[in-house]
């Protein structure tokens, strides 16, 4: 049965890459990018002079941060964008402005969701790091607000302390020194701009398996089947940890994820991205609520980082998991460590533009693949890829394990999964 609950820096520039992603993925679109950063979209999709005149007064609008490094220079030409892009993306918990949402009872700042994006250096792949909020990092010194002086360097903390303790500029740092990769562009969403961003695009059509999701912590409540989620209901999704898998946050990032494969498919299917009026409406929902980095909040910038996307093949896409485990002792008593290996590997293949691939069942402890036929998101095993041949009849190279970063959690934007109850 089907439910409606609706509730109101540079990249590295390094050339040649083949794909990052699962062979077997059916093609979709690269719209998560376009979303979380949405007046991107509406410029790229649309040059007509009222278009760029909106989307000039949404920037003028958005309230900009200065990232450590962020110089003031010629900005590139719309079109002109070279080398790769990474762009760390962060959900703010804050309640400042938010009223009775989230709980409302709440203090502080947190960095709940933090996804690095990055685009190779040919514009044809995007992969995107969700990184725990409960990972333990050595945090930087980070610049005080006041721009006075530093605050001191910590050997090991959560890494969603990191907004609280320097803001925006505080998290980039640490996520530049966890991962090794320089992060020029940055941008913070509320809670409320994840509704109103939800409620643009009509809801975001989800499945539950596993049985009921029941969260009282983030007052979700969904029966085991098919939803459309948008406005209150679409913040619960995303923010319950205790509804989903194994109840910790890497069940929840799985879950995020079928989240966002499905926003993808939704944005696609409806035409949204050929409808400048809804674009704009989504556009303006986030940028009322969303912070960037001075060197993002630029026409010329987000038109040309926009463009980087155009044209890219739609199977070369990766949601993955920066490899983590649950600690046992000392600072990671509690919380998650790094996997050194399995994150070096995947940052060293980004930094250098190597392609990489998901190893089989890669999806995570809070979403399994489905098969988009089979009812009431009733969990199948994917089928396996078979070889195609040329017109001499002589078989199509198949990519090998060698491509595959072993435990490597994740799931491609096109694969079709559901969110499996706690």
């Amino acid at each position: 049965m089907t439910e409606t609950a609706t509730r109101q820096r540079s990249a590295a520039s390094r050339p040649g890459i083949a794909r990052h992603g699962r062979l077997r993925s059916p093609r979709t679109w690269v719209g998560v990018v376009k979303l979380l950063t949405a007046v991107v979209a509406v410029l790229a999709v649309s040059t007509t002079a009222v278009v760029v005149y909106a989307g000039t007064k949404l920037v003028t609008d958005i309230e900009q941060v200065t990232l450590v490094g962020d110089e003031t220079g010629p900005l590139p030409q719309i079109g002109d964008f070279e080398g790769g892009v990474n762009l760390l993306l962060v959900g703010t918990d804050t309640r400042e402005g938010q009223g009775d949402i989230g709980g409302g009872i709440e203090t502080g700042n947190l960095n709940d969701v933090n996804m690095l994006v990055h685009i190779s250096a040919d514009h044809t792949n995007m992969t995107v790091v969700s990184i725990p909020r409960d990972l333990v990092v050595p945090v930087p010194s980070c610049p005080r607000e006041s721009g006075e002086g530093s605050y001191s360097a910590m050997a090991g903390r959560p890494i969603n302390e990191t907004l609280g303790y320097g803001g925006l500029p505080c998290t980039v740092l640490t996520v530049e020194e966890l991962t090794g990769l320089e992060i020029p562009f940055a941008a913070m969403i509320t809670f409320t701009g994840v509704i109103g961003m939800s409620d643009a695009v009509g809801g975001v059509p989800v499945c539950i398996t596993g049985g009921d999701i029941s969260d009282r912590y983030t007052e979700t409540y969904l029966s085991e089947g098919e939803h459309t989620l948008s406005g209150a209901a679409a913040l619960e999704f995303l923010r319950t940890r205790h509804g989903v898998g194994d109840g910790s946050d890497l069940g929840r990032i799985s879950s995020q994820q079928a989240f966002l494969s499905s926003l993808v498919r939704t944005i696609t299917g409806d035409g949204t991205l050929n409808d400048p009026t809804k674009l704009f409406g989504l556009a303006s929902a986030a940028t009322q609520n969303m912070t960037l980095s001075s060197g993002l909040a630029q026409i010329n910038t987000m038109v040309s980082i926009a463009q980087t996307l155009r044209g890219m093949d739609l199977n070369n896409i990766n949601f993955v998991r920066y490899p983590s485990t649950f600690g046992s002792s000392g600072v990671y008593a509690g919380k998650l460590q790094p996997i050194v290996s399995e994150a070096d590997e995947l940052m060293e293949r980004l930094a250098n533009d190597i392609p990489f691939a998901l190893p089989e069942d890669s999806v995570g402890v809070g979403a399994e693949v489905v098969d988009p036929g089979t009812p009431e998101g009733e969990a199948t095993e994917e089928p396996a890829p078979t070889e195609s041949a040329d017109a001499g009849g002589t078989p199509a190279p198949v990519e090998t394990d060698s491509a595959v970063i072993e435990g490597l959690v994740g799931q491609s934007a096109a694969t079709q999964t559901c969110s499996v109850a706690n």
